[in-house]
């Protein structure tokens, strides 16, 4: 490999200003070469070394996700996709449009040196470009995270001074270059502070000092132990019940003869059952997110024990939507989504080898299965017209992209469902995939979308799998799907 530095390029002509911007440049880099940090000689060299090829942010970014909490696992992902925009851009424009070539290291002392010098030109610094676009993309999602690796960034950029590989004007640059990567990210992605859902309406909600009169109920089976007892920690007043699975609905109704505020740990379907409770006896609901997805307590604004806590104690709340659907007699609600055709087939497929294989597998398997499976589509009546459907999918509330896939919520009372169909016909496959890229467009050959307050679906065969919040179960025959606007009050931070 040679360096592409191009020395037989003739050099620019006189210019009082750069002349004087480089000579300062030159200045500061010698005052660096010449000062001794303690303890620099030893870790500031190590620490630029990890730094190749972005060895250090992957393992950080690991470190992050390792933490289990989602917003560092938001965080994690975020600071290396602005590192990668970085990275890209420092590589296809930032080496090749300023060829300056390295320091003289002559005023380096031999135990900084790198044992193995670069030798690409020196504008911009690259590893200064990366470690302020990983740090930002961190701190852009969670600031907390960002303040913990903000040090460790700076001090890789340092680094690249005081080992003498890149003036101080090439590790500005980077850094101001990367820090611009990770706001180009977030323009593209916006952060889940960016699209939190509106407070409103908010709602009358009595204020819980230390946690009395609420009783809350965890699903055992959910993994929540460790967010029980965090809640415990913080509201000492409250009365937590844990339950099995089995036990979970019986627990809920013991639960709201009792509460002032009824509250729940555990997944969608958890919540899905807490929320019939709550609205039967007229309570307002706490919602602790515990389970894998947890889509009704992210899009509503609560991710941990902390958020609720300040919400509970403050009596902070809003009013949401509820959908509901019935079908002959069978009726049921749902806060997230009520979906027919492939994906309740999915579902009950994936259950019947999750506890066997896994659930990432499992549901890989599942998809296959279904989408091989020489069956013809779920047939129904819309709009008095019989259609062949591959997919019928209602959002309690309007569903926006997250990036190539719909994926969150706005607004929790905006009183519409989102109607999604995938129509019936060969390669479901493509189909599926085709809408899901296509997102919330009004009309595609695979697929249509409308908004509405109320659907009406005639002609589905009795037994059909039905899906909502996660739970499946089977048709008696048609089926209506409508909202209860505002109907459900419960806890949030308002602030």
């Amino acid at each position: 490999m040679s360096p592409d530095v191009d020395l037989t390029v003739p050099l620019p002509g006189p210019h009082p200003v750069r002349t004087a911007f480089l000579g300062l440049d030159h200045r500061l880099f010698e005052a660096v070469a010449a000062r001794h940090w303690p303890g620099g000689d030893r870790v500031l060299p190590r620490l630029s070394r990890s730094a190749n090829h972005g060895v250090l942010w992957f393992a950080a970014a690991a470190a992050l996700a390792a933490s289990r909490t989602p917003r560092a696992r938001r965080a994690a992902v975020r600071g290396l996709a602005s590192l990668g925009v970085a990275s890209l851009t420092i590589n296809t424009l930032g080496k090749r449009s300023v060829r300056r070539p390295r320091p003289v290291l002559d005023p380096v002392p031999l135990v900084r040196r790198l044992k193995r010098q670069p030798i690409t030109t020196s504008f911009p610094s690259g590893h200064a470009a990366s470690a302020a676009a990983f740090a930002t993309g961190v701190a852009l999602e969670s600031p907390a995270w960002g303040a913990a690796v903000a040090p460790v960034a700076a001090a890789v950029a340092a680094s690249r001074v005081y080992t003498g590989v890149h003036f101080p004007s090439d590790v500005l640059a980077g850094v101001a270059l990367g820090a611009g990567a990770a706001f180009a990210v977030r323009g593209l992605v916006p952060t889940r502070a960016q699209l939190t859902p509106p407070a409103r309406p908010r709602a009358e909600m009595p204020a819980l000092s230390g946690g009395e009169g609420l009783v809350m109920v965890a699903n055992l089976g959910s993994g929540t132990s460790e967010r029980v007892r965090a809640l415990c920690d913080a509201l000492p007043l409250a009365e937590v019940i844990e339950a099995e699975p089995a036990d979970v609905a019986a627990e809920l109704e013991k639960a709201a003869g009792r509460a002032r505020v009824l509250g729940v740990c555990g997944g969608d379907g958890t919540v899905n059952a807490a929320a019939s409770v709550a609205l039967r006896h007229g309570l307002p609901l706490a919602v602790l997110p515990g389970g894998t997805l947890n889509h009704f307590a992210y899009d509503l604004g609560v991710e941990d024990v902390r958020a609720l806590c300040r919400a509970l104690e403050r009596g902070e709340g809003v009013r949401v939507d509820v959908g509901r659907f019935t079908s002959g007699r069978l009726n049921g609600i749902f806060l997230n989504t009520f979906s027919l055709g492939v994906y309740p087939e999915l579902v009950r497929e994936r259950e019947r080898f999750s506890h066997r294989i896994g659930g990432w597998p499992a549901g890989v398997l599942a998809a296959v299965r279904v989408l091989r499976a020489d069956r013809h589509p779920l047939r129904a009546e819309v709009g008095g017209r019989t259609r062949p459907l591959w997919l019928l999918f209602a959002g309690n509330g309007t569903y926006h992209r997250m990036g190539l896939t719909p994926g969150r919520r706005l607004d929790l009372a905006d009183g519409r469902l989102d109607v999604r169909v995938v129509h019936g016909g060969s390669r479901p496959a493509l189909r599926l995939l085709s809408a899901a890229f296509a997102g919330p467009l009004t009309r595609s050959p695979a697929h249509a979308a409308v908004r509405v307050g109320r659907l009406r679906l005639a002609g589905v065969a009795p037994g059909t799998l039905l899906a909502y919040d996660g739970e499946v179960t089977e048709t008696e025959g048609d089926v209506t799907v409508e909202k209860l606007p505002e109907a459900l009050t419960v806890y949030r931070p308002l602030t």
